[in-house]
Parts: structure tokens; sequence; C-alpha cells
């Protein structure tokens, strides 16, 4: 079922404030977890197609609920707006609403993984400009490329690694709210 969030975050001046740090993400959490992620790819995977992220859309529900390391952004309201997952040393998600981009959010999550999870590593899609400028606005420098993606699917990756030297600074990512 797909839970429309948009009379909570549908444009800018709709948005709630934001509860301070992150959260762990419960189980009553999974279907506003989907909406985020689906949300989000639509904004920022043009280079998939609608049976690419139908296809997807399991897989990654399956595996973000594995993680051990799943926490989020929430408005005041509670309403989840961006979550990362993160396991030995490497971001494995971050998606956040695209209501939600480029208000530190996303930072906000990368800096809690580094800190919590010590991640410095992350692969990203190499078509999705938009998270390769991201992650290399804060530090990070392509390392790799691989011509699929994890799944074996023809979706090239670039492996990327926070700079040595911002590895021990992680908190210079925290942007002031």
């Amino acid at each position: 079922m797909k839970m429309d969030n948009s009379s909570k975050a549908d444009s800018p001046e709709r948005r709630q404030p934001l509860r301070e740090g992150v959260h762990a993400v419960q189980s009553n959490d999974f279907p506003w977890i989907a909406e985020v992620w689906e949300t989000s790819v639509r904004a920022t995977h043009h280079f998939l197609t609608e049976a690419d992220i139908h296809f997807f859309k399991p897989h990654v529900q399956n595996e973000l609920r594995r993680l051990a390391n799943l926490v989020c952004v929430r408005d005041v309201q509670g309403l989840l707006v961006g979550f990362v997952g993160f396991a030995e040393g490497k971001i494995e998600a971050l998606f956040v609403h695209p209501t939600w981009r480029g208000t530190g959010v996303g930072r906000r999550l990368v800096s809690h993984a580094m800190t919590a999870g010590g991640a410095s590593v992350v692969d990203v899609n190499e078509p999705n400009g938009q998270a390769i400028g991201f992650y290399l606005h804060l530090g990070f420098r392509i390392e790799s490329r691989s011509e699929l993606d994890g799944m074996g699917r023809p979706f090239p990756l670039l492996h990327l690694r926070l700079a040595d030297e911002l590895l021990s600074r992680s908190a210079l990512l925290e942007e002031p709210e």
C-alpha cells in the first residue's frame, strides 16, 4: 500500500521543524521507509525504469530490515523524513524525502553513520550525479568503479571513501540547525 505523506511534507512551505538528533527506526516505520525510499528514488534515480523500481523495492525493504544500524530523522510531528543504514564501516543506504533535500537531513545522517558506526565508505550509482556531488562535497573521494551493481545488474557503481584527513574529524560534517 502506498502511503500518502503529501499532506504533511509535499512542499517546503508545509515542512515542519525537525526533531533534534537521529532516532532508531521502529518496526512500524517500515511503510514510511518504503515511501521515502521510493519517493527519493523517483526524484534522483532517473536511470531506473518503472520495472526496475518494482524489482528493487522488495529487495531493498528486506535488506533494510536486516541492518542492525538503521536510523532516521523525523520532523516534530514524528514523520520520518530520511534514513541511513550502515554496517561495518559502510553506508549501505541513505535516502531523504525530496521535500527535505538540501535541509541538512542527509548531512546529519551521514555524520551519525560516521561517528556511531565508523562509516567511511559508500557505493553510489554512477548515473546519480546528485548523490555523487553530495558525497564529494562532504569530503568523500572516488576510489574505484564497478560495471555491475551488487546484484549483478548493469548499473555501474562508484566506490567512494572519506578522505583520510577527514576520518578523525567527522564532527565537521555537523551543520548547525
